[in-house]
């Protein structure tokens, strides 16, 4: 059961609809990230840091200025227009003081190569559902809709309460997928407004998790626990990190918390290194190897959560 009713009045759906947030991307015809065909709305800021992460973008929760070395001419274009005067060319070297940087953009709209684009907008809920209807059409079997994902959504409860609502109102099936890092009252008012629940589990150790993510995962299980009791059906996700919890021991611990839950449902992410070049773009280092799990540890690993008697599917 709901614990809010949809906007049944003008008033209160333009109430919702003007409610801003900061997004890094919508992208639209996914198959991930809840089922059927998913329009996917990526929120900016996450209070996790995790060293996997294929998204650095969606970590700081201001808009930020990305650069693509490799396309830039050296032309010195950029560097003329920025106003804070945070772009520098020394020995055909683009370097950024971050620091003094207010991405506001008009690097971006001088540059002859594009190698140059800010991550976050503000948008409003109203702007994103215009988006998001502009899909109506695969989402009329109700096999498909809106997902909210991350960054962290959790980190901007009203924006994501005002586009659950409106999807609600417009009969959009939604999911939100959540780290579980935010207090009580986040999880209850925002995760109770979902159809489907993607909950991430990355450790069930306290202190591997903080070493990996920045965070303890006490809070993080406790809102699992909450979560899990909103009626509201609910899929923990792990992804598989070498050396982190590519184990069946490891494994099978958050199995066992899964089931302890009542919960039925595991899907398997497994690592992949395709965001590394976005780390290059934001001036950071990726610490963890460019690897992956065999095939054949992700079976075994799945093997020994279907003994818990999961139900287990690797990927999204």
């Amino acid at each position: 059961m709901k614990l809010f009713d949809a906007p049944n009045t003008a008033v209160e759906r333009d109430a919702f609809a003007a409610t801003r947030g900061t997004i890094f991307d919508i992208q639209r015809f996914s198959i991930n990230d809840g089922p059927g065909i998913r329009t996917i709305v990526f929120f900016k800021g996450c209070p996790l840091h995790c060293n996997w992460c294929a998204n650095p973008e969606s970590q700081r929760a201001s808009p930020e200025l990305m650069i693509s070395y490799a396309n830039c001419l050296h032309c010195g274009e950029c560097v003329a227009i920025c106003p804070e005067h945070a772009l520098t060319l020394r020995n055909d070297t683009l370097r950024l003081d971050r620091a003094h940087c207010t991405a506001f953009g008009e690097c971006v709209d001088g540059c002859p190569t594009n190698a140059l684009r800010i991550a976050g907008r503000v948008v409003s809920a109203g702007e994103v559902l215009r988006e998001v209807e502009r899909d109506a059409a695969f989402y009329a079997n109700g096999s498909g809709g809106l997902t909210l994902s991350g960054g962290e959504v959790l980190q901007q409860p009203e924006f994501a309460f005002a586009l659950l609502q409106l999807a609600r109102a417009h009969g959009i099936h939604t999911t939100v997928e959540t780290c579980g890092w935010s207090n009580a009252n986040n999880v209850t008012r925002v995760l109770s407004q979902a159809d489907l629940i993607l909950f991430d589990i990355k450790h069930w150790d306290a202190n591997l998790h903080a070493d990996a993510t920045g965070r303890s995962n006490a809070r993080i299980l406790e809102n699992a626990l909450l979560a899990s009791q909103l009626g509201v059906p609910m899929i923990v996700r792990t992804p598989v990190v070498p050396d982190f919890n590519d184990n069946v021991y490891d494994m099978r611990a958050i199995g066992q918390l899964v089931r302890a839950m009542g919960l039925s449902e595991m899907h398997l992410l497994p690592y992949h290194t395709y965001g590394v070049p976005k780390y290059a773009a934001l001036d950071r280092t990726y610490t963890l190897p460019h690897t992956s799990v065999a095939p054949a540890r992700l079976q075994e690993i799945q093997n020994a959560l279907e003994q818990l008697g999961l139900s287990v599917r690797v990927g999204g």
